[in-house]
């Protein structure tokens, strides 16, 4: 945990196990975003369940055109297909993991917070209805910032340069991506990228 070397300098050991304690009661009590990791096909059910138990939750959709022989369908796919974006305290956990499909909370040896601004910055880019759709995780090529619109802060991947950029952009934590599109005046330089590390 970080910070915890230097809070914890000069205190003998019941006070440093008192700190760490009330630390992680506060880190269990505190609701944040979390991943929640479903069977394959599953995200759709779990989000109804998820409703039922009133925990507050994101499943990303996109929407795609199914050809069959007679006709085409608009339908609603998952963007990250067996995730679906959860806000809960730890200490509640059991209510999502106690769903059928639900594998686990993503992160290792703990389950890992998302960033707000990550769900957030998601979340309005798909209720503008943009285009969107699920690419695979990149790790090299050109990296930008993109500077205004619904996605502003995040950085992501330039696979194409013209007017409007085709930007992919990782969510590091459950190691997937989604590919959209950025008018090239939107975007800048971006810093160099920080190592992922899980808690």
């Amino acid at each position: 945990m970080a910070g915890m070397a230097e809070l914890w300098a000069g205190q003998d050991f019941s006070t440093q196990l008192e700190s760490r304690n009330n630390l992680v009661a506060a880190q269990l009590n505190q609701p944040r975003w979390y991943a929640l990791y479903t069977r394959f096909r599953y995200e759709k059910r779990v989000d109804k369940m998820l409703d039922h138990r009133g925990i507050e939750h994101y499943l990303a959709l996109y929407e795609a055109v199914h050809r069959w022989k007679d006709r085409n369908a608009r339908v609603q796919i998952p963007l990250f297909p067996s995730y679906v974006f959860v806000y809960l305290a730890l200490q509640d956990r059991m209510q999502a993991l106690t769903i059928p499909g639900v594998i686990r909370l993503v992160g290792h040896p703990h389950p890992e917070p998302m960033a707000v601004e990550e769900v957030d910055a998601i979340k309005n880019y798909l209720s503008c209805r943009l285009p969107v759709e699920p690419y695979p995780y990149v790790t090299e090529g050109t990296r930008v910032r993109i500077a205004t619109g619904p996605l502003a802060g995040m950085d992501g991947f330039v696979l194409r340069r013209k007017a409007t950029c085709r930007v992919v952009i990782n969510l590091d934590l459950i190691h997937r991506s989604m590919a959209v599109e950025v008018a090239m005046a939107d975007l800048e330089a971006a810093a160099p990228p920080i190592p992922y590390r899980a808690a």
